[in-house]
């Protein structure tokens, strides 16, 4: 009878798996990760559940502090302070995921555009891509909201027109290197077009850039949202929002100082966890830029 015998040798683990073991392991990452969960991980439960619902009011027990039956005690209104934070941050998420999403939607083909021509043609494309620097998102979300009126529309247009020049200049600087490299020219003398070079040769390379740029920029859309909120430009009543809860609780701050950490505190988590994933993927990534800390 044959006996199965086992190797007192196992063979290693292949060299590219501990890399990426090792990668996925980089302290910025992890960091990022764990931050983003404790503010992630409550807004996507209030998809299906919140302690109470976030309009409930309940004047008898305003400013109740915080228990077991409201564990982050009440507003001035008596509702729940737990849920309109767990609300909150999904309409803030949401909205800036919305806003990172049409800036690169409008950014990335003006820069890939403008990387693949020359002269006076690229120079419009940027400078017309420069233009939108020239308004801020407090001034653009300003003009649409005296046409439109105040909404979470007009808070993704602005801060989506106000990021998109950074990713046109990202995508030219990075699609111009890469249109440099020897298998573009193969791919010219193959007959490939211009816009299938763009596509499937120029665009794959540059993606994991524009992703450390989505990134670091959805840090700085939700502080934008959250100050255009705080001003009355953004999500508007009764839909919860981090910015206006610091705005309207911000008379309580000596009253029940929670009313204003808490919020504030979930902002501060969410900023700082994006600028940690950045930081790690950026790592992660580009080998070069970890070798060179």
């Amino acid at each position: 009878m044959a006996v199965a015998r086992t190797n007192p040798h196992p063979d290693p683990p292949h060299k590219g798996e501990g890399d990426v073991r090792s990668k996925l392991r980089h302290p910025s990452l992890i960091a990022g990760i764990v931050l983003l969960c404790l503010v992630l991980l409550p807004a996507c439960l209030s998809l299906v559940w919140t302690p109470y619902p976030a309009a409930h009011l309940d004047i008898v027990h305003s400013l109740a502090p915080a228990s077991a039956t409201h564990p982050l005690g009440t507003d001035p209104f008596g509702r729940d302070l737990l849920s309109i934070l767990m609300i909150g941050a999904r309409n803030s998420i949401a909205v800036c995921t919305a806003a990172i999403a049409l800036g690169a939607a409008i950014g990335v083909p003006v820069g890939l555009a403008a990387a693949a021509s020359q002269g006076w043609r690229q120079a419009v494309l940027m400078r017309a891509a420069d233009l939108g620097l020239a308004f801020p998102p407090v001034l653009t979300a300003s003009m649409i909201v005296a046409v439109y009126g105040a909404g979470m529309g007009g808070t993704i247009l602005a801060i989506g027109l106000f990021n998109a020049p950074a990713f046109t200049r990202l995508t030219r600087v990075e699609a111009g290197s890469v249109l440099k490299r020897d298998f573009i020219a193969a791919a010219r003398i193959a007959g490939r077009s211009p816009t299938a070079i763009l596509r499937v040769h120029v665009l794959p390379n540059i993606a994991a850039t524009l992703l450390v740029q989505a990134t670091i920029a959805l840090a700085l859309a939700v502080l934008a949202e959250a100050g255009l909120s705080y001003l009355g430009l953004g999500t508007p009543p009764p839909s919860p929002s981090l910015g206006r809860a610091l705005s309207e609780y911000q008379t309580q701050i000596f009253d029940d100082p929670l009313l204003v950490v808490a919020p504030g505190a979930a902002i501060a988590l969410l900023v700082l966890g994006l600028n940690q994933l950045g930081d790690g993927l950026r790592d992660v990534l580009d080998p070069a830029v970890a070798r060179r800390r």
